[in-house]
């Protein structure tokens, strides 16, 4: 699969960019690079790699667990010290200089 110039002009298109011919050329070039060293992985045999929560041991990693466990250290307790009440929705849009009752309204501030 290759990234097209077209390609290229119409995500910049979708993402507000304006891009030099340069940069397209760049960015194509760059992306092609990409996509065709994903081609030359996919060909590696994985059959037998183990599948892996990190790409390195280096982080307070227990060995003497095994497998996913190894990595527990990762998580913590879900803990609701500090939480606040979120604000019911008449008193978010109450101080708004502008709404309609149900959302805010703002300028326009992205012009086509």
């Amino acid at each position: 699969m290759k990234v097209s110039d077209k390609d290229v002009a119409y995500v910049a298109e979708l993402a507000n960019l304006e891009l030099t011919a340069d940069e397209r050329a760049r960015i194509l070039r760059d992306l092609n690079s990409i996509l065709e060293y994903v081609d030359r992985l996919s060909e590696l045999d994985t059959e037998n790699v183990e599948p892996m929560a990190q790409v390195s041991d280096r982080y307070r990693v227990d060995v003497s667990r095994q497998e996913s466990d190894r990595f527990a250290y990762a998580t913590r307790d879900d803990v609701k010290e500090g939480l606040r009440p979120s604000l019911s929705h008449e008193e978010a849009v109450k101080n708004a200089p502008e709404t309609d009752g149900t959302f805010f309204i703002v300028p326009k501030v992205i012009e086509r």
